[in-house]
């Protein structure tokens, strides 16, 4: 990324030359600090990119706390927004208006008006995705935006907006190099996102100390799951519950349920009326690609997750053992060098009949030889020079097995992608 670009694209051009423009602007890709970023948001006039805003932080569960409040805010009659990285498969995944994507040359024509703004201020892809997507938004006049925190929170692009309501879905042990090797830790760097007089909805069901040392500090109105709001799942459905509402007979959705009653108690701190028949429409509809999602190639069932640290890999692992009772388990791995290998192994083995082990052709993707012998796995893998050629072998065994195995793609969302584009163009 340290490359001068020797070419500056204007607004006219595709996406792609803009995608490969922002790839060489700053020499490192991640620099984490609001300075630069919230000059140029200010530049650009998109601090406040819409009337209400909320900012979703978390380790894992942010993706669908995100599309439940997208489902329920849209199912209410109100004008949405959302912002969220990485894409599945295309770029354009990132920026939803009214739970539609954008054509490429709105988001090239958005890349124009920010490195206008920007003038001489380096900006990392990331942040220069983050300021055109508030652009876009601005531009769209919706009624709320919702903004999914990249990396921690506090020095992250995103939280140079003000929100109206923050989220903390979960705490773990990720991006060490950047957020600390602890939970307390990471907590303090994801509770920056908390606004003084706000409120702070926190749907770790274990916090760390240092998300309610934090919101002390900030001065905001910390929402504890367990404490505040609680969920009790039955047989069939199941009940939100908080000091001012107590529902009953909600369906149970596709993605994770503690994420959806997290997203509730988003909306009841969020100065709009919401009904029960809307969340409960949110609840039906909420789904997402590369999030436990179900395919068939070559009529293999096939189950996607982006799952890529033990605590996704601990809910994958449940889910499962649930829905995929006594069936032979495939897993399809490829996973990043600096991800914690050995506490996914640790949360998936009890499942996993044998292991598919790719290797993963991005920056920092682990060699496949290198995964399987750093996750110590024994004589149940094989290993490949790709995730895709992993995938196709472990399919061609299934399809030769009497047991109707489930091949399991998880890792990364470079895995998930990789192997999502083959099934869809299958």
């Amino acid at each position: 990324m340290s490359d001068t670009p020797s070419y500056i694209p204007v607004a006219s051009d595709k996406l792609q030359v803009w995608l490969d423009y922002l790839e060489k602007l700053h020499p490192t890709e991640i620099d984490m600090g609001l300075e630069r970023v919230s000059q140029v948001a200010a530049n650009a006039g998109v601090l406040t990119p819409a009337p209400y805003v909320i900012t979703v932080g978390g380790t894992n569960g942010k993706g669908s706390t995100v599309c439940y409040l997208e489902e329920m805010l849209s199912a209410a009659g109100y004008k949405t927004a959302v912002y969220t990285s990485p894409h599945i498969v295309k770029y354009e995944e990132r920026v939803r208006i009214n739970r539609k994507m954008l054509p490429e040359q709105s988001h090239a024509e958005a890349f124009s008006v920010i490195n206008e703004a920007r003038q001489q201020t380096s900006l990392t892809y990331f942040e220069f995705g983050t300021l055109a997507a508030l652009h876009l938004i601005k531009q769209a006049d919706v009624d709320v935006a919702i903004l999914e925190v990249g990396l921690g929170g506090r020095l992250d692009a995103v939280n140079c907006v003000e929100p109206d309501v923050s989220v903390i879905t979960s705490v773990g042990i990720d991006h060490i190099a950047f957020l600390g090797d602890n939970r307390e830790q990471i907590g303090r760097e994801k509770a920056g996102i908390a606004r003084n007089n706000k409120p702070l909805i926190c749907g770790d069901e274990n916090a760390p100390e240092s998300i309610k040392e934090s919101a002390d500090t900030i001065g905001a109105k910390l929402i504890q799951v367990g404490k505040d709001f609680f969920r009790k799942e039955l047989e069939k459905e199941w009940e939100y519950r908080s000091h001012r509402v107590y529902a009953r007979h909600f369906p149970k959705p596709k993605l994770p349920l503690i994420n959806a009653s997290t997203a509730i108690a988003a909306i009841e701190h969020l100065p709009l009326p919401v009904s029960l028949d809307a969340i409960k429409m949110g609840l039906i509809s909420a789904a997402l690609p590369g999030r436990m999602q179900v395919a068939q190639y070559n009529n293999v069932d096939v189950l996607l997750d982006v799952a890529h640290n033990p605590q996704a890999a601990a809910y994958a692992s449940r889910y499962i053992a649930s829905n995929y009772k006594n069936r032979p388990v495939y897993a399809v791995i490829g996973m990043l060098s600096d991800k914690e290998h050995v506490g996914v192994k640790a949360a998936l083995q009890q499942i996993i009949t044998q292991w598919f082990v790719g290797t993963l052709k991005e920056p920092r993707g682990e060699q496949a030889d290198k995964l399987a012998e750093v996750m110590a796995l024994t004589d149940n893998y094989r290993t490949f020079d790709s995730v895709n050629a992993a995938f196709e072998s472990a399919i061609e065994k299934a399809s030769q097995c009497d047991e109707k195995p489930l091949v399991f793609v998880f890792g990364s969302f470079y895995t998930v992608s990789s192997v999502n584009q083959l099934i869809v163009g299958a």
